[in-house]
């Protein structure tokens, strides 16, 4: 197990721009050309990207083996996965699913039973008064939906969405979470008593004991007052959340950082992997992503406690440690939200959609990156924003502030960071390449907005008196315009990117960096349908240099790039777009939520142990 200690507060007095671009660069300098892959059953020589993405595919290819094609079958997968009969209405979700050509892959479902398992360890009188006591919540009545107060936020569409389904489900309440951030953190403690007792009550009840229909809900005639919680609404939120990893987790005993001044911390002992902050580089295969759900993972990873803006400051905080029923559109894996898909997902006509326009053909696309956005993330301030995602990525991609860093390096070794040759990070030591030339032929991205907490006094733009001398506001491109460019990098703001599945959609590659769950992680396949990256970027130079190719220059002057793989880049881009037009649609986050809703009704019934389907054996 890994151990992690803390580190003394440092103060930086540099320019900290800088000092954050060499710690990040750097970091992927400690590891060497890439070995033989012969061993794992790719070609000698080929590149690890080359690895992964074959894995992947078996991956994928594998999963689809599951998909099955009629009730009996999907009845008996749900059995053999949930290990209790599936939920009463079951046939008419199959018969949904199947009128609207739905891919069936029992694995497709698994986050519906990560979220709601640990409420079998609640009564159900308690789940289901509390869903009908909390605020912002989505009722149905008699096959009707029932009108609401408070609508907030998204309200109205996910009011919309489950509109669309109501017929299908019985009497219920669905209080959702209106705000960016995830709301839910019970102690892990309390979670594996919940799961435990979950566990003893799965059985596969004999089918003459099985009853067939719901109870009628009973709360409308409870003298109910409203839900009287408990909510942290300060303080760290690294030590709000760490309470919900298992006791023997590397951020579990690891407490919130209090400096966040200066790039995030480096060790200067070469031997000492524990404070780096890629010392979870051991959930990659050779540098590159392999373990998406554990990179994921602030429980695996303590670094992120001050390289992630949800940790180093949120934009807003209001966090309880009840289990209650809460639906939102994602969270993080220690989070117990309830998860649908996010309302802007389903909004035919928002920010984050684009319709039915991908862009040109992949021939006519610049073989360029492009990212646009605010430098969201939380509330950055002068004394931390070298620590937020977006910051960091978007100085990393800046040709301009790369040479800086480069040339400002004097020194090999400094307090923070240890700076080797370039050519050993990149594993081409024979061959030089200009990195900040490179950036600026490769790379079109910029902040619109830095939304800053200090505004200038004579100013009234989206600028920003501690990050002008670093960041430079460009001009906007229209989400259907971002799909003339190969490469589209997606980093977490607030919590998730809500472009993630316009870019899923497109014909362009996604490069996907996150620390949130949402409803479709279970259908997705890393290296098979979008790019992972690593949550501290250090991939994202090799990554870059693997599809699009190397720098050089020419004897007119002129930089061109070599050596890229374009046509795995078609492929994984074109992948990704046919597995989401065929699994990610509208129609199959319907099918999520019918079935997600079955499931939570029955929950909240005395009778659930007993309450199942069972058509497909009679």
């Amino acid at each position: 197990m890994m151990q992690n200690r803390l580190l003394t507060p440092r103060h930086i007095v540099r320019v900290v721009i800088v000092f954050v671009i060499l710690t990040v660069v750097t970091q992927l300098w400690y590891y060497g050309p890439p070995q033989s892959l012969a061993s794992f059953g790719a070609p000698a020589g080929s590149h690890p990207i080359d690895h992964l993405i074959h894995e992947a595919k078996k991956t994928q290819k594998e999963l689809l083996a599951k998909r099955t094609h009629d009730l009996r079958s999907t009845a008996d997968a749900y059995r053999k996965r949930r290990g209790r009969h599936p939920p009463p209405g079951f046939d008419q979700w199959f018969e949904y699913a199947k009128a609207h050509d739905a891919v069936i892959v029992e694995d497709f479902f698994d986050q519906i039973y990560h979220d709601l398992t640990p409420f079998w360890g609640l009564p159900a009188k308690q789940t289901r008064q509390h869903a009908k006591q909390l605020p912002f919540t989505i009722s149905i009545r008699n096959k009707e939906m029932q009108n609401f107060t408070n609508d907030k936020n998204w309200m109205s569409i996910w009011h919309g969405m489950v509109a669309e389904i109501k017929d299908f489900l019985p009497d219920m309440d669905m209080p959702m979470n209106v705000m960016d951030e995830p709301r839910l953190i019970a102690p892990w403690e309390d979670i594996n008593k919940y799961v435990e007792t979950s566990q003893k009550s799965r059985n596969i009840v004999p089918t003459q004991q099985v009853i067939k229909q719901l109870s009628p809900l009973d709360v409308d005639n409870d003298d109910l007052g409203p839900l009287k919680l408990d909510f942290i609404n300060n303080g760290a939120y690294w030590d709000t959340a760490r309470v919900a990893c298992a006791p023997d987790s590397p951020s579990r005993s690891v407490k919130a950082a209090e400096d966040f001044t200066g790039p995030p911390p480096y060790c200067t002992d070469e031997t000492s992997q524990q404070c780096r902050p890629d010392a979870s580089i051991w959930l990659s295969y050779k540098g590159y992503v392999s373990n998406w759900t554990a990179v994921k993972d602030p429980c695996l990873q303590p670094e992120l406690r001050e390289t992630h803006g949800s940790f180093v400051q949120p934009l807003s905080q209001s966090t309880t440690r009840s289990l209650i029923p809460l639906f939102g559109g994602s969270k993080l894996p220690m989070n117990n939200d309830i998860l649908i898909p996010p309302a802007m997902y389903w909004a035919k006509e928002s920010l984050y959609a684009t319709g039915d326009t991908h862009g040109a053909g992949w021939e006519q696309k610049q073989s360029r990156v492009a990212w646009r956005g605010g430098a969201t993330g939380g509330k950055h301030r002068e004394d931390n924003f070298s620590r937020f995602q977006r910051l960091r990525f978007i100085a990393l991609m800046n040709g301009t502030q790369v040479r800086q860093a480069l040339q400002a390096s004097d020194k090999p070794e400094t307090p923070s960071f240890k700076l080797q040759p370039y050519q050993k990070y990149l594993g081409t030591a024979g061959q030089h390449m200009d990195l900040g030339a490179w950036l600026d032929s490769i790379a079109d991205v910029g902040f619109t907005d830095l939304l800053c907490s200090i505004k200038h006094e004579d100013k009234e733009d989206h600028s920003c008196p501690y990050l002008d001398p670093y960041f430079q506001l460009v001009k906007g491109i229209p989400l259907e315009k971002m799909y003339d460019f190969k490469y589209l990098p997606d980093i977490d703001g607030n919590s998730f990117s809500g472009r993630y599945l316009t870019f899923l959609r497109s014909a362009s590659l996604p490069i996907k960096a996150t620390v949130y769950s949402e409803w479709h992680d279970s259908r997705l396949v890393p290296w098979a349908h979008f790019v992972p990256m690593h949550n501290s970027f250090v991939d994202i130079y090799g990554i870059l240099k693997y599809f699009i190719g190397n720098a050089k220059t020419k004897a007119d002057g002129k930089l061109v790039t070599e050596n890229g793989h374009d046509k795995e880049a078609k492929e994984l881009a074109l992948a990704g777009q046919d597995w989401a037009n065929k699994v990610l649609r509208s129609e199959d986050m319907l099918i999520y939520v019918m079935r997600l809703l079955m499931e939570f009704a029955r929950i909240c019934d005395d009778k659930r142990e007993n309450l199942g389907f069972v058509g497909d054996l009679e």
